[in-house]
């Protein structure tokens, strides 16, 4: 555990060398799933976000991807094969640890619209922010707003994996849709209306695939020519490599964070996603591997070697725990055009 430490802080200084001191750091968390095995470590009064607690501790803000309601009332919906719903004690463990979290998903209608409205009004007594969903259409594409060490940021979440059925309707609660137009037309939006930056943060994606499909670089693509700073993803259950276009960082899929019921040794693996950002986009950017127990329980890899970037590289190195290891070597196929 020292030497996990001793790394991370290394990572830390490293990357402190490649930015300003006026950056600002941003965390963004996979898949967090807080029902069967983490909701029974919660319920035996175990933290599943301990291992991670000093790391998220040292970030400016923090978001994540909740990927089931939390809540008491609604029912499972009976065409859907996995249905979560975590107890709403789960939230003590994420209030403090993470700032945000998504909503664009396809388990947070698993019960229902009741459940996913109880779930929005629990994260908002637990003053947890979310995005990606809302009361109606409107509300669940407004951006979250971070406005912090003089940068405006806008996050932007969305949903592409049915079923469709979540999403938000003009006067029904829901989570934001991903159609590219309106993407694109967010992201426009997000910039006229004073974001300094506008970051996406998408649950797309084909289930246990290793590498992005065509139509999601094309869409991460469409979205930097549009003003994206940077493309976030998740949803697949396995990390999918990153890429850099016209000198933004696109990191596909960030696997899971906190998730159980997976064999797939790869489906056991996550990144948390660290931007260092400025007014002119991202300085630096580097992944600290999780590693998922059977519970659905992360910790960090203290050898791991994960992609990172900074400002002015083409291609994504390799490093640990932030600490560049390799020369410029590809996570995926890249396209600078």
């Amino acid at each position: 555990m020292k030497r996990i430490k001793v790394l991370l802080g290394v990572g830390l200084l490293a990357t402190a060398g490649l930015v300003s001191a006026a950056s600002l750091e941003l965390l963004f968390a996979g898949d967090i799933m807080l029902d069967d095995g983490p909701g029974r470590a919660l319920a035996a009064g175990r933290d599943p976000l301990a291992a991670f607690a000093p790391i998220l501790a040292r970030a400016d803000y923090r978001i994540g991807n909740l990927e089931c309601p939390v809540a008491t009332s609604g029912a499972p919906l009976a065409n859907k094969i996995y249905s979560f719903r975590a107890h709403p004690r789960v939230l003590a463990a994420v209030k403090g640890r993470f700032d945000a979290m998504a909503l664009s998903n396809n388990h947070s209608g698993d019960y229902g619209q009741e459940g996913f409205v109880e779930t929005m009004r629990h994260l908002e007594t637990a003053g947890i922010r979310y995005f990606g969903g809302g009361n109606n259409l409107a509300a669940a594409h407004e951006p979250l707003w971070i406005e912090r060490k003089g940068l405006r940021i806008a996050v932007l979440g969305y949903n592409e994996f049915k079923p469709r059925s979540f999403e938000a309707g003009a006067s029904r609660p829901g989570i934001a849709w991903s159609e590219d137009s309106q993407v694109l037309s967010d992201i426009r939006a997000a910039r006229r209306a004073g974001a300094d930056l506008v970051i996406p943060f998408m649950h797309w994606g084909w289930e246990r695939e290793p590498a992005p499909s065509a139509r999601q670089r094309q869409l991460a693509r469409r979205m930097i020519d549009a003003g994206a700073a940077a493309v976030v993803g998740g949803h697949p259950h396995v990390t999918q490599g990153a890429e850099i276009y016209k000198g933004r960082p696109i990191i596909y899929s960030l696997g899971n964070f906190v998730f159980d019921g997976f064999e797939l040794p790869a489906a056991r693996v996550g990144w948390l996603l660290n931007l260092s950002l400025d007014r002119q986009g991202v300085a630096a950017w580097h992944t600290v591997e999780a590693r998922i127990d059977e519970e659905g329980l992360p910790s960090p890899a203290e050898l791991a070697k994960t992609p990172c970037g900074k400002r002015g590289d083409r291609l994504p190195r390799l490093c640990r725990a932030g600490v560049p290891v390799d020369d410029l070597a590809p996570q995926t196929s890249p396209s600078n055009n």
